[in-house]
């Protein structure tokens, strides 16, 4: 990887003070400072083109969210930063990927703008974007000037280490938001703040920074104390999809599929490598950077044993003939939605007996949530017909000290030593969305149209676990789907992918030499 660089100074005495640690990463930097380098490196340079910016297809759509939000802090001024870099190691950081929340209200994916901020200024009613109580304006970092210092040698930030920036102009081109420099954000957050006048919140989390920019200019304590209340706000924005989202939603999913084709034909390949789960997880990943933006969490792919844990994302054992290996895996696209499905596949392509008969058992669980996740439903319903299958077919091969329906007590719930986790997570633009939204409206919410979730019920025997006989022993199922409530009950995003144990069999001789 190349090095930052700062200027070349001529031979230097020896420093009379230590150094400090902030500064030392400049020492091996060979960069050349001269003003003959900089009249030389700043000139010479052709017209930039044209600007090939469009409107994104989202803007109408973020344009509706924004104005969904607005309805709810009349008055306040709301800052929604973008975030910043994360460092992976030392002076190294992790690709960016914006806040969901920001992403969420511009449509600014994979067109990543570090630091840079989205508020909602407050204005009198009626009069802001689309007659809401706002005006939107996006706060970035424009594209440098090739006079610039930065243009050659930021390395965070500068044309020749990361590439051209778009303008102002282009983003709001593109999103459909007026734009402004990042320079005059606290000027702009400042505006009209007091006691009696604008309260200002910001999401928390997202970019320390600025959150600490807001803190100096707040007029009260108690508009920190509303910062909950709008990532509260944000996240329950989501619960249910618009057109656009639920397109993207499908789109990752179709994508996610393919990936899973390429995994299983890869299958005799990662049964001869020492750490065949690694070589599954390699497929997906590289096909999710080629075909998406990247995978949308760390895939799970978990052989044998290591299936019966339930976040497995080590990868790094044996996949053996014989055995069953659960893939949980997502593409994330460009757009940043995320797909999330599991199957759980026989390495040779064939179930055995006891195998196939613990896979049933969560596909008829499954099955049963499906019926149950219907407009009007509650969230928690779904969780409640898997379960019911899960405890009654656990009970028909002795393996509950109690009836299946003293064990779906509340108070008891011993099947559930074999399935801790619950059936469904809401699903979008985070593989685990909606996760700050109150519980009336989670847990107990009512489903309704473009809402967008798992159904994932799952059957874990460890291998030491001598509650149940020896042939369940290391055995690990979970089947996965991506579900989208519609008007008159749900439709599986994810059904192109066999569930059924006889086709997936079928499928896996189609794919395996």
């Amino acid at each position: 990887m190349s090095q930052d660089v700062t200027p070349e100074t001529p031979a230097q005495a020896a420093p009379t003070e230590p150094q400090p640690l902030a500064d030392r990463g400049s020492n091996r930097a060979q960069r050349p400072g001269s003003p003959e380098f900089l009249r030389w490196i700043t000139s010479g340079w052709d017209a930039r083109p044209a600007s090939s910016a469009t409107r994104s297809p989202a803007a109408d759509h973020t344009a509706a969210r924004r104005s969904a939000l607005s309805a709810q802090f009349p008055g306040d001024r709301l800052v929604v930063p973008a975030g910043t870099f994360k460092v992976r190691s030392n002076d190294t950081d992790y690709r960016f990927r914006p806040h969901s929340a920001f992403a969420h209200l511009t449509g600014l994916g994979v067109e990543q703008e570090p630091d840079a901020v989205l508020v909602l200024h407050p204005v009198a009613d009626g009069t802001g974007d689309d007659g809401s109580g706002h005006r939107a304006v996006l706060y970035v970092r424009p594209m440098a000037g090739r006079d610039t210092d930065e243009f050659f040698s930021d390395s965070r930030y500068g044309e020749f280490w990361v590439g051209a920036r778009p303008t102002l102009e282009d983003l709001e081109t593109s999103t459909g938001i007026p734009t402004a420099h990042v320079d005059e954000l606290r000027d702009a957050l400042s505006k009209d703040v007091g006691p009696d006048g604008v309260q200002v919140l910001v999401v928390p989390g997202a970019d320390e920074t600025i959150e600490a920019v807001v803190e100096e200019i707040r007029a009260s304590e108690a508009a920190g104390e509303r910062d909950e209340k709008l990532a509260e706000a944000l996240s329950e924005l989501r619960l249910v999809k618009d057109a656009y989202e639920i397109e993207q939603m499908q789109l990752a999913v179709d994508v996610t599929i393919e990936g899973f084709v390429k995994m299983v034909a890869r299958l005799p390949v990662a049964q001869e490598h020492a750490r065949g789960e690694r070589v599954i997880e390699g497929t997906f990943v590289g096909h999710a950077r080629q075909e998406g933006n990247a995978v949308g969490y760390e895939t799970i792919a978990a052989a044998g044993e290591h299936a019966t844990t339930l976040h497995w994302t080590e990868n790094d054992g044996p996949v053996r003939a014989g055995e069953l290996v659960l893939i949980d895996a997502g593409v994330e696209v460009d757009s940043l939605y995320t797909a999330d499905v599991t199957r759980t596949l026989p390495v040779s392509g064939t179930f055995t007996e006891v195998q196939r008969r613990v896979y049933q058992a969560v596909l008829d669980a499954a099955d049963a949530a499906f019926a149950a996740a219907v407009p009007g439903a509650r969230f928690r319903d779904i969780h409640a017909a898997a379960m019911d299958v899960i405890a009654h077919r656990l009970e028909d091969w002795g393996l509950l000290p109690v009836p299946a329906e003293v064990a779906l007590d509340p108070e008891n719930q011993h099947h559930r030593r074999w399935m801790v986790h619950g059936t469904s997570h809401h699903l979008g633009i985070d593989v685990h969305d909606c996760a700050q939204a109150r519980a009336e409206l989670y847990l107990d919410g009512v489903l309704e149209p473009g809402m967008v979730f798992t159904i994932e019920p799952g059957l874990y025997f460890k291998s030491d676990d001598l509650m149940v006989p020896a042939e369940y022993r290391g055995i690990g199922v979970r089947i996965e789907d991506d579900v989208l409530i519609t008007a008159d009950g749900n439709v599986n995003l994810s059904a192109a992918l066999p569930r059924e144990p006889d086709a997936i069999e079928a499928w896996m001789a189609d794919l395996l030499p």
